[in-house]
């Protein structure tokens, strides 16, 4: 019996690959599509059966290939460029892709496991799993909100486990593959490196310089999250996976350069004095975010600790500085 993990070569599959791995499991089909070569080197210390390309995939699991072999599904494939403007490609990846895998999970009753986003709550203040608080901001947004809407219609006649994790801002190993798109934990991190200095967006929509918060959280709670309902197939439902917690971007900016100088044997500076001494500096919010940048994301978890999810998550404090740790020993 294989566990098929999609978008395996990204940053949160190739991390699941690696959870499984830890867990004994190598029988593990990892789709993705390595249009993006470099990607590969996210799987390079992993052990899998088998690659398969994303569409190549699809063909094979509808001629029946795999039937009475698949495990789970843990699907993390898609398109996570929110400025993404092509929405009939969007749609067909992100949407289409999905109900094709839900339909076949559900025909063979294999679990599925799958990637949603708080992109969904758009502009709102809530972040809470009900429909009245949904409204993207972005095509992006849009895919996995309507997805969602599918999940919702099927699961009061389920035949297996269907769970969805609305992930919040993740940061952590095997991203820098994501380019913009990649954490502003990574970014920072290598401005600092690069340039002694990081950069962050001057105040915008009511709030101050840097003081725009969001819910980081570490792919390591991410992970353990996904393997939490991996063991437990009658835990079925959308959640939010964040931390709870809203930190600002001053908060990642200080984490990260703290980090990197205390590997240097310095000590830990306060925001005014990095600001005082210039490590931290602010740019003009651009033009083309206005209207289509989520300023504030706090998870309500609460349906995730319902459903026996104890586990302490990281601070900014403490999961950027285990990622930077990470990133100098590369």
């Amino acid at each position: 019996m294989y566990y098929v993990v999609t978008g395996a070569a990204g940053f949160i599959g190739s991390n699941l690959v690696r959870a499984l791995n830890e867990r004994g499991e190598s029988d593990i089909i990892a789709v993705d599509n390595l249009t993006r070569a470099d990607k590969f080197l996210n799987l390079a210390d992993c052990e899998i059966a088998d690659f398969i390309d994303k569409h190549d995939f699809l063909a094979q699991l509808t001629a029946g290939e795999f039937e009475g072999a698949l495990e789970a599904v843990l699907h993390q494939g898609a398109c996570s460029d929110t400025m993404e403007t092509d929405g009939r490609y969007m749609m067909e990846n992100n949407f289409r892709y999905s109900v094709a895998l839900l339909d076949y999970c559900q025909e063979e009753e294999v679990p599925l496991l799958y990637a949603s986003s708080a992109s969904v709550y758009g502009a709102g203040t809530v972040f809470r799993e009900a429909r009245e608080f949904e409204a993207p901001l972005n095509i992006y947004g849009y895919s996995k909100f309507l997805f969602d809407q599918v999940v919702r219609r099927r699961l009061p006649d389920a035949d297996s486990q269907i769970a969805g994790f609305r992930y919040f801002n993740v940061y952590g190993p095997n991203e820098a593959h994501k380019g913009r798109m990649a954490s502003v934990a990574f970014h920072f991190f290598n401005q600092f490196r690069a340039e002694g200095r990081v950069r962050l967006f001057q105040g915008w929509d009511g709030y101050a310089d840097g003081e725009q918060k969001r819910d980081f959280v570490s792919v390591e709670d991410v992970i353990e999250v996904n393997m939490h309902f991996l063991e437990r197939p009658t835990l079925s439902g959308i959640f939010n996976l964040g931390t709870g917690r809203a930190q600002t971007f001053n908060d990642v900016a200080v984490a990260t350069v703290n980090a990197c100088r205390r590997a240097e044997g310095q000590a830990p500076l306060t925001l005014a004095e990095l600001r005082a001494q210039n490590m931290i500096e602010y740019v003009a919010f651009p033009d083309a975010l206005k209207g289509k940048y989520q300023s504030y994301t706090e998870a309500d978890n609460s349906m995730l600790r319902r459903a026996g999810y104890t586990a302490p998550l990281l601070t900014v404090e403490e999961g950027v500085a285990r990622y930077c740790e990470y990133l100098l020993s590369k």
